[in-house]
């Protein structure tokens, strides 16, 4: 489905189903109404995190209140999640591993959404093939290592006990006007009502833990879902906040602009990829901001704005801010070439994937090690609505 967020004029298009083009991000929040991160905000976050002291989170809203609540030792809670429609990869595992490294910060509440419904809506795969998609999205999600005791992950076909009675109640808020303002006119039913699924993947950590700040960290294409989340649980006869947001950028791909997607063409690297994948991945696809002959390079240096092998370092995979700078300095000035740059990439890359693939094949039955970190009975009764399970 497009959304309200193209615009005949722009050269880009960021919808939650396409992202194309060069990508105006200071355009994006003037449609959006989002407002950009300031360095006081940056300064705030706890030990901030290299995402957001590099302004790849470079937007939201209420991120005061959030950050308020934080410091103060409050209740406070993050929802990210994923639609298991392939193979997780590069771009996914940024969002996971800041969301971690934010929950290890604050003690925040995780809930992590699977969206296995809408997928089925809006693509092209049977149930058993998005079924299995989503088990292996579930090996990848627990080997980022959360806190089993304060993250809560949610499979819509799987927790329909508790997803579709908070999407019952959401759906009465919700118009299909609006509903087609926001997304555009739906290819099915299914597509109509997936929205206020969405709306209760948001507002389900207040439910179970009570009114408190609660943010959204996504990549802008998914900023929809939560601007129709907060106008629900504006109403009064919620007892939520609205939770804010926190929108980054978009990981791009190995060959250019554009979003690093599982299901299209474009060359991706999953987080089972080996070392040696890695490297002639990124060898032979990764857009080069290098001149077109190494005396041309070593005379006028290249761009890092426009390499890829760079920006992978500086959205996600280079820790250290000097180290950053440097590379860029010597790229610019020749003295790093493209070649080089590409191979030190591959080495990042390649290492946190080590780990990772490490903790997921240590992962044994699945179904008992998600065990811990489904929501409890309890949490299930506080969520529901009054009166909903009582035939249960």
């Amino acid at each position: 489905m497009p959304t309200d967020s193209t615009d005949q004029q722009s050269d880009f298009t960021v919808t939650p189903d396409s992202v194309e083009g060069d990508i105006d991000y200071r355009e994006l929040c003037d449609r959006f109404g989002a407002d950009e991160l300031t360095d006081e905000q940056i300064d705030r976050f706890p030990d901030p995190h290299p995402m957001v002291r590099r302004k790849v989170f470079y937007a939201g809203r209420d991120v005061d209140r959030f950050l308020t609540a934080a410091e103060s030792g409050e209740t406070v809670s993050l929802v990210t999640g994923v639609g298991p429609s392939g193979p997780m990869h590069i771009g996914h595992a940024m969002h996971f591993y800041h969301a971690k490294h934010l929950q290890e910060q604050t003690g925040a509440h995780v809930y992590i959404p699977l969206s296995d419904d809408e997928k089925y809506f809006g693509k092209d795969l049977s149930l058993a093939e998005i079924g299995e998609y989503a088990r292996e999205n579930l090996r990848d999600l627990l080997a980022v290592g959360f806190d089993p005791e304060r993250t809560r992950i949610v499979v819509d076909t799987a927790d329909a006990d508790v997803v579709y009675p908070l999407a019952v109640q959401f759906g009465k808020h919700l118009t299909q006007s609006t509903m087609e303002a926001t997304y555009g006119r739906p290819d099915n039913v299914g597509q109509s009502f997936y929205p206020t699924v969405q709306i209760a993947h948001l507002l389900l950590p207040q439910l179970v833990h009570g009114r408190h700040a609660s943010l959204v960290p996504i990549a802008a294409d998914q900023d929809p879902h939560v601007r129709l989340a907060r106008d629900v649980a504006g109403k009064a006869e919620f007892d939520v906040d609205k939770p804010a947001a926190l929108l980054s950028k978009f990981l791009p791909t190995l060959d250019g602009p554009g979003k690093m997607s599982s299901s299209d063409d474009a060359p991706a690297i999953y987080l089972t990829d080996d070392r040696e994948t890695v490297a002639e991945k990124v060898r032979t696809h990764a857009y080069s901001g290098g001149r077109s002959s190494l005396d041309a390079h070593r005379e006028h240096g290249g761009d890092p704005d426009e390499d890829v092998a760079y920006q992978l370092l500086a959205f996600f995979f280079e820790e250290d801010d000097a180290t950053l700078d440097r590379l860029a300095r010597d790229y610019r000035a020749g003295d790093l070439l493209s070649g080089d740059l590409k191979s030190y990439a591959a080495e990042k890359i390649a290492a946190l994937l080590d780990a990772h693939r490490e903790r997921r094949e240590r992962i044994g039955d699945l179904d008992a090690e998600l065990t811990k970190y489904r929501l409890t009975d309890d949490e299930r009764e506080r969520a529901l609505p009054a009166g909903v399970g009582q035939f249960g």
